[in-house]
């Protein structure tokens, strides 16, 4: 198969996706603090609070932004690779997973690939399964 979207597009969008996925909201501090499930230290915030980066919604729109600027078919392969890396379609159902991409419109399939969990890791899956890779392409090496 040969890919309709750059590779480093590709992997461009796997980079923001993932550094979308890396973000956790900030706490509500209105959230009831006798709550079982935090975990307070001495500095007053949970122990795991350094590992979590505030929400920054350039990221965000920035990957929505790259998807939106895809051609209609280069939106559709973005979204069939999607679902070969999660196991909705597999590699021999490529051609039904393109088809049934090119019927969504546009705006839905951006906003499907934005409200997918682990879209870099379901790309980087899709990718794979036809031997593409980011390794060595652009910021991923």
């Amino acid at each position: 198969m040969d890919l309709l979207t750059p590779l480093e597009t590709l992997c461009r969008i796997i980079i923001r996706a993932r550094e979308n996925e890396a973000q956790v909201p900030a706490p509500d501090p209105d959230e009831d603090a006798d709550n079982v499930d935090d975990i307070d230290d001495d500095s007053g915030g949970g122990a795991l609070s350094t590992l979590a980066d505030e929400l920054n919604t350039g990221v965000e729109e920035e990957l929505r932004a790259i998807l939106e600027d895809l051609a209609d078919d280069q939106l559709a392969e973005t979204l069939a690779l999607a679902w070969v890396g999660r196991g909705t379609y597999d590699v021999s159902e490529w051609d039904d997973a393109c088809a049934e991409a090119n019927e969504i419109d546009p705006e839905s399939g951006v906003d499907e690939l934005m409200d997918m969990p682990l879209l870099a890791s379901h790309l980087e899956a899709g990718l794979a399964a036809f031997d593409y890779s980011c390794d060595g392409v652009g910021q991923m090496d």
